[in-house]
């Protein structure tokens, strides 16, 4: 049985937690050199201190020390998010090569896998629940590294990562209410206080960034919540519903993935022609290119949530509005089709929207 009472206090002790930690978190990482210096690929004009994830960690661990959630899974997750912060800490710090980061990574998955908390089936319509079988640990890998990584990636404006992570667990969050999910519900709740705690600080222009040890710890927090409670959810297409939910992370990763490839180029090493850098160079403001991917990610969670009870034609239709937002959503990026936008042109003549608006 969830108590709600508990919930909303753990959230409000996560949220001032959070809050109040950011300020010395800030001083620590000027003191010992942990800041964000201007470069050409990147937006920001003055240095500005990282670390910022750790504050957030330390919300969420206290949210969490009065909750004292019991699961058979707990301390291996635990273990799984310091070795993330531990090692996002010293990325901040000494910018790691690619392969240690993801070393570390693969270390957290380890630990997940080892407690039995892997991705073992999904449920497909016609066929029912698939046992993943002898592919579970692959698969549970990938998605763990996957999804610590999209977060990363789309860290690149004040306040994105924060905003784009806390709609995602809003959506898991009335998920696992519905699905009576208490160790998921227990997870998003001291998540979401933490994130709005660091979302002052850190909103455009932003005092303090998150750097890799917030967007690493997000990303993979997101990962082990989706798989507590996500793949678990016995409806049509299942497996779909994580990835609406992360749509914007997810996709914006896969595209900088392709293009990187096209290009010849490591797809490890970082760039500026992700989601939000284009409509930046489009003519969106910074605060309102936030706004925009928001406003996606809100759409996406909606969906997401009446995917999950969905009947079959209700699904196939909502996964026909997924593709359109998709689609739109990377017209406005520019980011296919040689930058042509079909659907944002039809959609102005339907509603003569005018042009300046896009």
């Amino acid at each position: 049985m969830i108590n709600y009472t508990d919930l909303a206090i753990a959230f409000f002790i996560a949220l001032i937690a959070t809050f109040l930690l950011t300020y010395p978190v800030k001083k620590l990482a000027i003191k010992i050199g942990v800041v964000d210096l201007p470069n050409h690929r990147k937006i920001h004009t003055k240095v500005t201190p990282r670390l910022g994830g750790l504050a957030i960690f330390l919300g969420v661990f206290l949210g969490g020390l009065y909750l004292q959630p019991q699961h058979e899974h707990l301390p291996e997750i635990i273990l799984g998010a310091v070795v993330i912060l531990i090692t996002g800490t010293f990325d901040d710090r000494y910018s790691l090569r690619p392969i240690i980061k993801l070393t570390g990574q693969l270390i957290a998955a380890s630990f997940l896998i080892s407690s039995g908390l892997i991705i073992d089936r999904i449920t497909l319509p016609i066929f029912g629940v698939v046992e993943l079988e002898f592919v579970s640990v692959l698969v549970t890998v990938i998605w763990v590294v996957g999804i610590t990584n999209a977060i990363n990636l789309i860290d690149g404006l004040d306040g994105l990562a924060t905003g784009v992570s806390t709609i995602a667990l809003t959506s898991m969050f009335i998920m696992a209410l519905i699905d009576v999910q208490i160790m998921a519900a227990y997870l998003c709740i001291v998540l979401i206080g933490a994130n709005l705690g660091f979302l002052y600080h850190n909103f455009y222009p932003a005092k303090i960034y998150m750097g890799d040890t917030g967007s690493n710890f997000l990303g993979y927090a997101i990962a082990v919540v989706s798989m507590l409670s996500l793949f678990k959810n016995i409806a049509l297409f299942s497996f779909i519903i994580p990835i609406i939910i992360l749509a914007v992370p997810i996709f914006d990763t896969l595209f900088a993935i392709l293009r990187r490839a096209y290009n010849k180029e490591n797809i490890m090493m970082p760039d500026n022609k992700h989601i939000h850098y284009q409509l930046i160079a489009k003519g969106f403001s910074h605060r309102k290119t936030v706004l925009i991917i928001y406003a996606f990610s809100a759409l996406f969670g909606v969906m997401a949530i009446l995917f999950s009870n969905a009947s079959l034609t209700m699904a196939l239709f909502i996964t026909f509005l997924v593709i359109l937002l998709l689609q739109i959503f990377a017209e406005l990026g520019g980011l296919v089709m040689g930058g042509r936008k079909p659907i944002i042109y039809i959609m102005k003549k339907v509603f003569k929207i005018k042009k300046s608006d896009f």
